[in-house]
């Protein structure tokens, strides 16, 4: 049976990340995402619905997160789904907690940070992993095809009408 744990989450950061160093020296930011979920009752009413998520970053992309992201931020996290689990030294019960450990991000909105609306674009994609050039992994540029036939592909002042 195939499996598949993979979660894409757009939202805004709900305070600023913590960035914290592993003894190695590997960076692991913990961030709050609030994601909002807008629907319409039967009866008609607009309702605002909002799921605040931990999500835990490690290594170059906790790195740009702690450096480029304020409170209020709009991101866009790649991960997977881990349960942590623990036993509460008050009480001695079992617990548990659902969070994202996120292997990619995408920056949205505007540069300066904090604000902005997760429409407007911006930023640049981050993946987790060791980077080729040594700096953090973006996507490539959109490599422009030949044409195919240079009749058809000719500027309009070379078109005869």
């Amino acid at each position: 049976m195939a499996n598949l744990n993979k979660v894409m989450l757009i939202g805004n950061l709900t305070r600023d990340p913590e960035i914290k160093y592993t003894p190695k020296g590997t960076a692991i930011a913990d961030i709050g995402l609030a994601v909002n979920r807008n629907y319409t009752t039967e009866s008609g009413e607009k309702r605002e619905e909002v799921t605040f998520i931990d999500v835990t970053l490690w290594g170059r992309v906790a790195e740009i997160v702690g450096e480029y992201c304020k409170k209020g931020r709009p991101l866009f996290v790649e991960g997977r789904l881990q349960l942590d689990q623990w036993d509460d030294k008050q009480t001695g019960q079992k617990r548990s907690k659902l969070k994202v450990v996120g292997d990619n991000i995408q920056l949205l909105g505007s540069r300066e940070g904090g604000g902005g609306g997760g429409q407007s674009g911006g930023g640049g994609e981050y993946q987790e992993g060791p980077p080729a050039g040594g700096g953090p992994r973006k996507s490539p540029p959109p490599q422009k095809k030949p044409p195919v036939d240079p009749d058809l592909d000719a500027a309009e002042d070379d078109i005869p009408f």
